[in-house]
């Protein structure tokens, strides 16, 4: 696909799209499972091929998934979160060499033409990755995803996006997110040892650095979660999870400069300070604090090939994906 200028007027996608790989991580949502399904199977420019990863689901997830002619289906022998998922199915989508691979989650439902807009506008901003507008059922924006425009980003940039009806944006989620396949092989994958949990803007954050993000507000995702919540509304024991992720990633990833930690890191303290004020379990989430900490500080997330070790394929495909980086 040729990529037209960024500062230039928006262009259509047109008859010829480049090829899209989508990778679904699922996890004993069967039902929600078969709309996101359903879903891609309605979508105007379909993607080649779907890849599911079935996280070691207890119901009949894998089941289902497996009737879809157009799934390839993968089934994993335990629960390595939606981080070890993702990097599972990038791994494996990578060797069917499209030109972007489209991640979510098994309650991501996209609207019927939210692929097509997600390719339109990343393929003419030469975008590295794009995520779309997400939605809760009653059709408002869901908190939980909203998007927030690069802070550091120039007016020429801003600019850019926004002769596209895009955002310039530093970072995106895994409810949606459209990678460019050249940009992961550079990058890498996902670092599945997040588990849950700010895996997806660790890895965004790593695949934009020096190059695009963009919010595309045309491509349209409903997000089923059971309540129309952000992510720091009274998480429980995932919050170790926040905690621990998030100093992983201030000092051990390579996504954010020197500059965007300070400022970043300055919001989270803000963020956490506000959920253990609001929580009704202040002592549990103290705890969840405590533990985070300890272990952001004292150990460093796997290497993939020893996060996903014993997995068969699944593996090989990992320690193919991380030896041909460059």
């Amino acid at each position: 696909m040729i990529h037209p200028d960024p500062d230039g007027p928006v262009q259509s996608a047109g008859p010829e799209v480049a090829p899209v790989c989508a990778v679904v991580v699922a996890y004993n949502r069967r039902d929600l499972l078969v709309e996101v399904l359903d879903a891609l199977r309605a979508q105007e420019v379909r993607p080649e091929r779907v890849i599911v990863v079935d996280n070691a689901s207890t119901d009949d997830s894998a089941a289902v998934a497996g009737s879809y002619p157009e799934v390839d289906l993968v089934t994993l022998a335990r629960n390595t979160g939606g981080a070890g998922g993702f990097a599972a199915g990038i791994a494996l989508a990578l060797e069917r060499n499209p030109s972007w691979i489209w991640l979510m989650d098994d309650d991501t439902v996209p609207t019927p033409d939210a692929l097509a807009e997600l390719v339109r506008v990343a393929a003419a901003a030469r975008a590295d990755a794009a995520g779309s507008r997400v939605i809760w059922t009653d059709g408002s924006e869901h908190p939980m995803n909203t998007p927030r425009e690069n802070p550091f980003a120039t007016a020429s940039q801003r600019a850019a996006a926004r002769r596209l009806d895009g955002l310039n944006v530093r970072s995106t989620s895994f409810v949606s997110m459209l990678a460019s396949t050249a940009t992961i092989r550079r990058r890498g994958l996902p670092v599945a040892d997040y588990f849950i949990w700010n895996d997806d803007f660790e890895y965004s954050t790593r695949l934009i650095r020096d190059g695009r993000g963009i919010h595309v507000p045309s491509s349209v995702v409903v997000h089923k979660t059971k309540a129309l919540a952000s992510t720091d509304a009274d998480p429980g024991e995932r919050f170790y999870h926040e905690v621990r992720n998030k100093i992983w990633l201030f000092t051990r990833s390579r996504g954010l400069t020197g500059r965007e930690k300070a400022v970043y890191g300055a919001s989270t303290l803000r963020r956490w300070v506000r959920t253990v004020a609001r929580s009704g379990d202040r002592a549990l989430l103290l705890r969840c604090l405590g533990r985070g900490l300890r272990d952001g500080v004292a150990t460093s997330p796997r290497p993939n090939a020893e996060a996903l070790a014993g997995l068969g394929a699944v593996t090989d495909a990992v320690v193919r994906a991380e030896a041909g980086r460059g």
